[in-house]
């Protein structure tokens, strides 16, 4: 393992990331981790999640079929479109935690995706979670958390959990953290770039993210996600979106309401 600390220390010193005209990193910034390690540390994490349902109650998807059901479909679509580069590596996981409360939803390494019914609840449509499901999805997808991780916990401690040196104190510390935790700048652009990037191809309104980030904003006070005072302006992050798919040529446009309003009677 110590081969791979080295040749962080000179790769992080060599290796630029290469942006094109908007900005956007052409291919994922360097990380030392492996897609085989991000399968395993995504696995821990998900383990630890679902071992705590005090803080984590997840919705059984035997007893809510027609919530997941609804989920996987809205995977599928984005899985679909030949988009990600690891849509058939990652297991594209999805649980639903039961807090009305929080107006979140987070991915663990390898595309271990949590929603939280609130978020369902709080938004108008299929699109707008579209748009927050392809932009968590494209953080796995992109690799982003392991590399965000990687600065948070450091190289030497993140290796020794994927390499077997359990620390249940930390992979709860982990879990935690994910849904806390502040991408770079760089990141969160290339994740709303890329969820019109796999938006663009299907049926749905491609920038569905702006129209999430414009709603979002209207809950006013605590109920505004954390994630929204550290990540990018948010205005910003519209235009950009907006921008993208009209730049793509996106044409569709559908919104399904009506489907949406299905998903949210399916939950308790």
């Amino acid at each position: 393992m110590k081969w791979r600390i080295l040749i962080v220390i000179a790769a992080i010193g060599l290796l630029s990331c290469k942006k094109n005209k908007n900005g956007i990193p052409d291919e994922p910034w360097f990380n030392l981790f492996t897609v085989e390690d991000d399968l395993k540390l995504g696995e821990q994490v998900m383990r630890e999640i679902e071992s705590n349902p005090q803080e984590y109650p997840i919705l059984d998807s035997a007893q809510y079929p027609q919530a997941y059901a609804h989920l996987y479909r809205m995977r599928d679509t984005i899985l679909s479109t030949g988009k990600l580069k690891y849509a058939n590596k990652f297991p594209w996981r999805i649980r639903i935690i039961r807090d009305d409360s929080t107006l979140n939803a987070f991915c663990a390494p390898a595309g271990y995706i949590y929603i939280y019914t609130g978020i369902i609840k709080y938004l108008r449509n299929e699109a707008e979670l579209m748009g927050v499901l392809a932009h968590e999805m494209a953080h796995a997808d992109r690799r982003h958390v392991t590399q965000q991780l990687t600065q948070a916990y450091g190289v030497q401690t993140l290796l020794s959990l994927i390499t077997g040196r359990e620390n249940p104190g930390l992979l709860a510390e982990i879990a935690s953290a994910l849904l806390m935790l502040s991408f770079s700048r760089d990141h969160e652009r290339d994740a709303d770039a890329h969820s019109v990037i796999y938006l663009c191809p299907t049926s749905y309104k491609a920038d569905g993210a702006a129209y999430f980030f414009e709603y979002i904003l209207q809950a006013g006070g605590p109920r505004i996600p954390a994630f929204l005072s550290t990540h990018p302006d948010p205005g910003e992050r519209v235009q950009n979106i907006r921008q993208r798919a009209r730049d793509m040529g996106c044409s569709g446009g559908e919104f399904y309401d009506a489907r949406y309003a299905q998903l949210k009677a399916s939950l308790p």
